[in-house]
């Protein structure tokens, strides 16, 4: 009896840690995969709305994690260097400037190395060889849109803004940045801002813009005009 009884007493424990294990791998997969198609709810929605603002996305904002969802996930993903897999994973996110709330101090932190990173990769597609102070400048242009009302509120919504910058539409914010671009965009995520509160930048040499050259100019650092 009281072997029949070890043994029920070890199959039990058996089975709790399988059942601990297949809940591990499970919180895993959804701390990875956080929506996919067939997802449905509030990050799906914020995910159409941004991928609508930046042109990926033709289709309704209705929370539904479809065909059209999963191509525009595609299309952000391939133009952005990212995994093309359709999957909004936490990399595809990040890049959205969407962070899971379900740790607040995990999440400031997380959203705080992605911008970063991302700043970074802007500062050096769009400013590598220009002057240091230029470098802040390009990326306090960043800061001072998020601030604005008339662009998007994230680093990511203003960065990934269609057709705003050059170095996103031709793949260069795809190149490794350099430590320099990197302290540039510490500097301007700290609050440094030598384009003087600026919100449009241009290349006087190469502008073929006409309205561009229309804009209250700032100030001049390097090749480029920063302005208001």
């Amino acid at each position: 009896m009281r072997k029949k009884l070890l043994i029920i007493f070890f199959i039990l424990i058996a089975i709790a840690v399988s059942i601990f294990a297949i809940n591990k791998v499970q919180e895993k997969i959804t701390i990875e995969v956080l929506s996919k198609y067939g997802s449905t709810g509030d990050e799906v929605k914020q995910i159409q709305t941004k991928l609508k603002r930046w042109g990926y996305y033709n289709g309704n904002v209705d929370g539904i994690y479809g065909s059209k969802t999963v191509e525009a996930v595609k299309y952000f993903q391939r133009k952005n260097g990212l995994t093309v897999d359709g999957i909004a994973g936490k990399q595809t996110l990040n890049a959205m400037g969407i962070y899971s709330s379900s740790n607040s101090s995990t999440s400031n932190s997380t959203s705080n190395s992605s911008n970063l990173n991302l700043l970074s990769h802007l500062i050096y597609g769009e400013a590598r060889g220009e002057p240091y102070s230029g470098q802040v400048a390009v990326g306090a242009v960043i800061m001072n849109r998020v601030k604005s009302s008339s662009f998007p509120n994230t680093i990511a919504g203003v960065i990934y803004q269609s057709g705003a910058f050059t170095a996103v539409s031709d793949g260069q914010i795809n190149l490794t940045p350099n430590d320099t671009a990197k302290k540039a965009a510490q500097d301007a995520l700290n609050g440094w801002d030598p384009s003087y509160g600026a919100i449009y930048y241009f290349n006087p040499n190469t502008a073929t813009n006409k309205w561009i050259w229309s804009r209250p100019m700032t100030i001049t650092i390097g090749k480029h005009r920063f302005c208001k």
